[in-house]
């Protein structure tokens, strides 16, 4: 089938964490026969940090970020037998949101897939106006990045017909142990970019433990750090590339996952980093939240904290040959559980099944 998909980006993951979640997902629907286009604008600098150059199972679209360049990209919508607008474009949200809906040829699937549902559905419990409240009575389904049965209840109640959620995943093919590298020598690394509704996590899962042990090594890689104050024994590196992510999670002792307020709040929202991590073989801790045992199992695939003494506790503990073994249980665990093709196969059984609904 033809996937015309609207998002973020494909190219790059410069301030664009769900980078490696398309490729992965949409690469694997392109293995499955569909014939997959996608939209992204040219925005936030992303075309001057690429990671990738356009992937030869996918038509790539990079449209200047202008209300005509918009609309004209739009006006392919009405070639595909699936249309999927994706949340944190950035640019004209709403109105390709709005313009997906309308443009879409009878007899097409209309999809909202939501990359950051818990943030999503907290807009859109104040304010009744929402563009995606107002597009759920013409969408075929819900497409979501995580969250579990909070996040489906919630789409359900707001009225959509089916809340799927798709987890993030590893691709053994991107993502795997490497040798390590010394510019990412550390005792505890964490790598994700500076955001309102992440910082004060990050002060108390990373930057507490880093002052409480201040003989170890602390690394942090990700945007917009550079003007936050750390203690002496952290080392801020900046932007850390897709092809770095490997050496950067085999380096270290261990690495950090410490997820946004509001998916830490909701539960069952994996980040790209647990996967990318655990198939590096790294030995991950990560913030505590609702669901992680679905995933991984604490103590023996992932070290789980509760708060900053916690990490600080697992590092006082932590020696290279209980991290190796922490590490070595999850890619064991992530190889047979938790890759994009497991999520790609999941995602065409509902497509299929879909169409056919549609269709009927």
């Amino acid at each position: 089938m033809k996937i015309a998909f609207y998002g973020s980006s494909l190219l790059s993951s410069y301030w664009n964490g769900a980078a490696t979640y398309y490729r992965g997902i949409l690469g694997e629907l392109a293995r499955r026969g569909h014939e997959i286009t996608f939209y992204e604008p040219d925005a936030f600098d992303r075309q001057k940090h690429r990671d990738i150059d356009p992937p030869d199972w996918c038509r790539s679209v990079v449209y200047p970020a202008t209300e005509d360049a918009m609309r004209g990209v739009l006006a392919e919508a009405g070639a595909a037998d699936i249309v999927v607008k994706a949340n944190g474009v950035g640019v004209f949200d709403r109105e390709l949101l709005e313009g997906v809906v309308a443009g879409a040829r009878p007899g097409a699937l209309k999809i909202f897939w939501d990359v950051d549902a818990a943030a999503t559905l907290d807009e859109m419990r104040g304010d009744e106006g929402h563009p995606v409240r107002q597009a759920l009575p013409h969408l075929d389904m819900v497409l979501t990045y995580g969250g579990g049965p909070p996040v489906v209840n919630a789409y359900r109640g707001f009225g959509a017909r089916l809340c799927e959620p798709v987890y993030n995943a590893l691709d053994p093919q991107t993502h795997h142990p490497a040798p390590s590298d010394p510019k990412f020598t550390a005792d505890l690394a964490f790598l994700g970019n500076r955001l309102p509704d992440r910082e004060a996590r990050v002060e108390e899962f990373f930057l507490r433990p880093a002052a409480t042990l201040p003989d170890r090594k602390f690394l942090i890689g990700g945007n917009g750090w550079e003007t936050k104050d750390m203690p002496e024994n952290v080392r801020h590196l900046g932007h850390v590339y897709t092809h770095e992510h490997n050496a950067f999670n085999c380096t270290p002792l261990a690495v950090l996952n410490v997820a946004r307020d509001s998916m830490a709040n909701v539960g069952f929202s994996p980040a790209t980093r647990v996967f990318e991590a655990a198939g590096a073989g790294a030995c991950l801790i990560t913030d505590a939240w609702e669901g992680i045992e679905q995933f991984l199992a604490p103590d023996a695939e992932v070290l789980v904290a509760r708060d900053g003494q916690d990490v600080a506790d697992h590092m006082a503990a932590l020696t290279p040959e209980r991290a190796a073994e922490i590490g070595r249980a999850a890619l064991a665990r992530v190889k047979a559980e938790h890759t994009y093709a497991l999520r790609g196969e999941q995602v065409d059984a509902l497509l299929r099944a879909q169409a056919r609904g549609v269709a009927a």
